[in-house]
């Protein structure tokens, strides 16, 4: 009896430390996305969105911690690169998977990429560690080493995947880049469930279920959901879809004050993993 006793005991001792921990090391994993968060080198116009886009808690929420290999998806003009880059720049690795420009890529990709290289060198102390690639899948995807990856994330792209029916081949590269029980997390509009597929490109507003459909057949499963993005106020019926409500304010002045008391759009923010086997 003894020996039974001293087992269950031994057993519920290291669940505890176990779960103490992983809890403080994502406490630790927290204190660095802060740090990175009140950094000099951020733009006022970036922290004031944080009220929005709730990056420690995102962050947490996908694993991020300072040792992780992280690939983010088509950075734009790196609103998170500012959090990622210090984050995991001592004992980590962050790879900014940018736009793959050619002659034939849209005209704002060309100056949205160089734009963002030029803040890489101008500020060398956070993001010299910085890896730039490219994607474009199915044409570009070396967007980290093969099977190297822990993290990819995307934040508020997918739809723009969908309009170019690239989208099943974009979520291929982010599987081949992730280790075996590595994550992809996804922020992205939310639109109502049910919201025909044409609509979704129209207004920007992707479901769930289609999203959650697209990865899962690239190989991920479902592990977690937030409503950490979430913003209620959103109707998602707007004149210009999503670009009506800021930080894009598609309609300029008009109804401006009505548009800004909504805030940001309404976002599913998931957790897929790829599976260990």
């Amino acid at each position: 009896m003894r020996r039974v006793h001293m087992t269950a005991w031994a057993g519920a001792l290291m669940t505890a430390l176990l779960t103490g921990c992983a809890g403080q090391a994502q406490r630790g994993a927290g204190a660095d996305i802060e740090k990175a968060m009140a950094g000099a080198h951020r733009s006022e116009a970036n922290r004031a969105r944080d009220v929005y886009r709730h990056p420690r808690e995102t962050l947490s929420f996908f694993g991020v911690r300072p040792d992780s290999s992280v690939v983010e998806i088509w950075p734009g003009g790196g609103w998170y690169t500012e959090i990622l880059a210090p984050a995991l720049r001592d004992k980590g690795r962050y790879y900014a998977a940018h736009f793959h420009v050619t002659e034939k890529s849209p005209k704002y990709m060309g100056p949205a990429r160089a734009n963002f290289l030029k803040m890489m060198a101008a500020k060398p102390e956070v993001y010299d560690r910085v890896t730039v690639t490219s994607l474009d899948a199915p044409v570009e995807t070396g967007i980290a080493p093969r099977g190297s990856a822990d993290i990819v994330l995307t934040f508020r792209n997918v739809h723009n995947w969908t309009a170019a029916k690239n989208d099943e081949a974009m979520f291929k590269a982010f599987y081949d880049a992730l280790k075996p029980g590595g994550t992809l997390g996804v922020v992205e509009h939310r639109a109502a469930p049910g919201t025909p597929l044409e609509q979704q490109i129209k207004t920007g507003y992707m479901t769930e279920a289609y999203v959650t459909w697209l990865a899962e057949k690239a190989g991920f499963r479902l592990a977690g959901r937030s409503e950490v993005n979430a913003n209620p106020k959103d109707t998602k019926d707007h004149p210009a879809g999503v670009w009506t409500l800021p930080p894009t304010y598609r309609l300029k002045d008009q109804d401006r004050e009505k548009y800004r008391a909504i805030g940001e759009s309404d976002r599913m923010t998931l957790k897929f993993v790829k599976p260990a086997s």
